[in-house]
């Protein structure tokens, strides 16, 4: 059980690594860690497939919310190829998190994730 349990975990720590990248290199890279080739994205906002469209999805976050990091909130589940957890949106300025969601995420045999689907828990209006 620790190893599959590891699996998951290690795999979420790469899907915040990528969505931290704040530089289109590192971010670039960070996807391909996270992500399968082929590998898919979909949330209320978006519904994309691939590296490249990944990571445009990724800079677009950062866009609109500068100075913000993701963090996990909780505990990762999972079971088989499968794992779940929230995350949050914090601003690094004041500690504020406005955007708040949670996600499923499939895994490929390599520990890479195949899809996402997210879930928005806590939208600021307008955003």
């Amino acid at each position: 059980m620790p190893a599959n349990t590891d699996r998951y975990e290690n795999a979420v720590s790469r899907y915040f690594e990528a969505w931290n990248a704040r530089e289109p290199k590192a971010r670039v890279k960070a996807v391909a860690a996270a992500w399968a080739v082929g590998g898919g994205y979909t949330d209320p906002l978006a519904d994309v497939v691939g590296h490249e469209q990944i990571a445009g999805v990724i800079a677009a976050a950062h866009e609109q919310f500068p100075g913000f990091a993701f963090r996990l909130t909780g505990t990762v589940e999972g079971h088989h190829d499968t794992a779940r957890f929230s995350w949050e949106l914090v601003s690094e300025v004041d500690g504020s998190a406005p955007v708040a969601g949670s996600d499923v995420i499939t895994l490929a045999g390599d520990g890479r994730i195949r899809s996402v689907l997210g879930f928005l828990d806590r939208v600021p209006d307008g955003a």
